[in-house]
């Protein structure tokens, strides 16, 4: 291996260090394969970097921004779970409706 730790940032290195993984059995290791000769196609996509970016839109319809809200304005549609962007997105284009 190169040395480098995976290990996120988050994650103390004591906790690191006490988890416990169960060895790889032989039998394992000896049907192991490269995955150039397994599946060289998803390697050759993987080091062109296909596997690792989103392809465009296929039809946008959201533009990306940096915009500032205040902070009870980001809790209030944070605590009302995941996907609260598109709530948010449904309350302002309600407002537009109302008030357009």
């Amino acid at each position: 291996m190169s040395g480098k730790s995976n290990k996120p940032a988050a994650i103390a290195q004591a906790d690191w260090d006490a988890v416990d993984s169960p060895g790889v059995p032989e039998n394992l290791l000896e049907r192991m394969r490269p995955v150039a000769e397994t599946h060289p196609d998803i390697q050759a996509a993987y080091q062109e970097g296909g596997l690792r970016q989103r392809g465009a839109q296929k039809s946008p319809t959201k533009v990306l921004v940096s915009i500032r809200y205040s902070q009870d304005v980001l809790d209030y549609f944070r605590a009302t779970g995941p996907h609260w962007q598109t709530r948010m997105d449904e309350a302002l284009q309600a407002w537009i409706r109302a008030h357009g």
